[in-house]
């Protein structure tokens, strides 16, 4: 039986960051990333807006904040390395109304703290950037870009490959099981062992957490953000990214306006519930994912707590006129004809068994296996950094492998 150094589960972009790390940190090292779609970055990451965050959000010293900085550089490096294109276009948070205006201070404070390029434009200042979006003051983040991450992740495992690594797709894990030497893993076509397992299984890491023999004390919970995209002729009324003031107390954004990498310009998203883990279609669902869902106690302490704010972005899913009214909070000229659906994207929320959403990203060492049960946003941005991270821990628990390979 054959057995591998390092098999690392989930091919989207950490997965294969922290692939492409630890082959860089100790070549030589047999590293196998299995996927179970027939590509890379099938489902997070390639449904993902394609920003490059600047870290401006995040608490000072927590892990996101660390992380998206660093990620940030490493991620511009890469990209100019392999000839991904990118764009560092920079990005406006707008504040409507005076209420929002600490809250913007607060964020540029947070943005400085950060070391985050970041300067207050004030009205006539967005208006030169922005010229239809509407505000009385903006922040205009010059250290934010726009990339598109399954270009980064096909770029990384054709890097993986030319530097001794393996990724294998079509490869779902069906059984694993710890033993004194690794893990005993089991995929459709073959059975094997390795003496380290990573999970970065994304939607599905709570369940492949479980399956290598750890509950996390945690569950992922999948919420659809749900886009439209203008079209081409009202392109123009959005120049690069255009952002609100977020909500402290809930983890998303809010609707936004990004322009991507081909050109085109997104809107949105909201967040609802997804009717199952991979359910991209209004109309898809998967019944176990969602009876999951529903019979964790925690989702509906959740859902007691954020219940009104639930409620709009499911109405705003429904209704397109409220869809658009919520844009026009930031852009009053746009129309609802000027709107085409455009494909929605799912993030797995991890939820913790008292009901908290996770804000920060979670990584949880067991014997023979480290899982990644957190990484949401920044993660795309930061996810060289983390897959550095995970090369120190994989060094340090394989350290005579990993010294003789450095």
């Amino acid at each position: 039986m054959h057995t591998h150094d390092v098999t690392i589960i989930g091919a989207g972009i950490v997965g294969l960051a922290t692939a492409f790390q630890t082959l860089l940190a100790h070549p030589g090292l047999d590293v196998l990333v299995l996927e179970k779609e027939d590509r890379v970055a099938f489902h997070q990451t390639g449904h993902n807006s394609g920003v490059i965050h600047s870290g401006i959000y995040y608490k000072p010293g927590s892990l996101k904040s660390a992380n998206c900085r660093r990620g940030r550089a490493m991620l511009i490096d890469f990209c100019r390395e392999q000839a991904v294109p990118f764009d560092m276009c920079g990005k406006v948070i707008v504040a409507v109304n005076e209420r929002e205006l600490p809250a913007l201070d607060r964020i540029h404070q947070r943005g400085l703290a950060n070391g985050v390029d970041c300067v207050r434009v004030g009205r006539a200042g967005l208006a030169e950037l922005e010229p239809h979006a509407a505000g009385i003051d903006a922040l205009h983040v010059r250290d934010a870009g726009i990339v598109s991450y399954r270009a980064v992740c096909e770029a990384l495992a054709r890097r993986i490959g030319q530097i001794g690594g393996c990724v294998q797709c079509g490869a779902p894990v069906h059984e694993a099981t710890p033993d004194r030497s690794g893990v005993l893993l089991s995929t459709p076509a073959r059975r094997f062992r390795s003496r380290l397992v990573v999970n970065c299984g994304g939607l599905q890491s709570d369940r492949v957490a479980r399956l290598l023999g750890r509950d996390v004390g945690l569950r992922i919970v999948p919420f659809r953000g749900e886009y439209y995209e203008l079209r081409h002729d009202a392109r123009h009324l959005c120049r690069n990214l255009i952002y609100p003031v977020p909500d402290p107390a809930f983890p998303f954004l809010g609707v936004h306006f990004t322009r991507m990498i081909d050109g085109s310009v997104e809107c949105g998203p909201n967040a609802v519930l997804a009717l199952g883990r991979e359910a991209y279609a209004k109309d898809q669902m998967h019944v176990p994912d969602l009876a999951e869902t529903l019979g964790y106690p925690a989702f509906w302490k959740l859902a007691r707590k954020h219940w009104r704010t639930g409620a709009g972005e499911v109405w705003r899913s429904v209704s397109k006129s409220a869809f658009v009214r919520a844009l026009q909070r930031l852009m009053p000229e746009v129309q609802a004809d000027q709107l085409e659906p455009a494909p929605a994207g799912i993030r797995a929320q991890a939820l913790g068994d008292d009901g908290a959403l996770l804000d920060d990203f979670a990584i949880i060492e067991d014997q023979g296996v480290i899982n990644v049960c957190n990484a949401p946003s920044p993660a795309a941005t930061s996810s060289l950094s983390i897959g550095l991270s995970i090369s120190e821990l994989i060094a340090r628990r394989l350290p005579r492998t990993a010294a003789a390979t450095a």
